[in-house]
C-alpha cells in the first residue's frame, strides 16, 4: 500500500456543494480500496494564475493509502468531472500528522481579518471620542470668546464716555 496526498481544486462557484463532492470522492476512494487517513477542507483561496477563467478555487486535501494500479482508475474517473478545475496526486513516504500549510495560512488570514475588524472598531471609537473632545474644546473656546466680547463691550461705553469728556475738555 502506497501513501499519497491528493490536492483537488474545485470550481469556486460550487463551493457550497463541496461537502457533496467530498462524499462522492470518499465513496470513489473506498470503492477502489483506498483508505483516507486525513482530509482537510481549506476553503476558497486565490489561485496563482487563472485556470479556466477562474481566479479562485475551493481546495480539498486528502491523505490516502492504496494500490498504485487503482490510482490510475481514480484519476480517469475524476478527470472528466466538471466541478474539478485541477487535481494532483503526490506519492509520499510518510503522512505528516500536522495541518497542511494551506490550511494554516487560511486560518491565520481569518484570525488576522478578525483582529483587523476589532482594531478598526477600536480606532473608530477612539476617533469618535477624540472628535467629541475636540468639539467640547472648541465649544469652550467659543464660549470664552463670547464672554470676552461681552466684557469688552461693557467696558467700551465707559471708556468711550471718558474719551468724549477728554475730547470736549480739549476743545474748550
Amino acid at each position: 500500500m502506497k501513501k499519497y496526498e491528493a490536492v483537488i481544486i474545485l470550481n469556486p462557484n460550487l463551493s457550497s456543494k463541496s461537502s457533496d463532492f467530498e462524499k462522492d470522492f470518499e465513496k470513489l476512494l473506498k470503492s477502489n480500496s483506498f483508505s483516507i487517513q486525513k482530509k482537510e477542507d481549506v476553503g476558497r483561496r486565490q489561485l496563482a494564475y487563472s485556470i479556466n477563467n477562474h481566479n479562485k478555487g475551493h481546495y480539498l486535501i486528502f491523505n490516502i493509502e492504496g494500490d498504485a494500479s487503482k490510482l490510475i482508475d481514480i484519476e480517469n474517473k475524476i478527470k472528466y468531472n466538471e466541478s474539478i478545475i485541477r487535481h494532483l496526486f503526490i506519492s509520499v513516504k510518510e503522512h505528516n500528522g500536522e495541518d497542511s500549510q494551506l490550511l494554516q495560512d487560511s486560518k491565520n488570514k481569518k484570525n488576522d481579518s478578525e483582529e483587523n475588524a476589532v482594531d478598526k472598531d477600536k480606532n473608530q471609537q477612539s476617533k469618535s471620542s477624540e472628535s467629541n473632545e475636540k468639539q467640547q474644546v472648541k465649544e469652550k473656546i467659543v464660549e470664552a470668546d463670547q464672554d470676552d466680547k461681552v466684557n469688552n463691550s461693557s467696558e467700551s461705553p465707559e471708556v468711550e464716555k471718558e474719551e468724549q469728556k477728554e475730547q470736549e475738555d480739549k476743545d474748550e
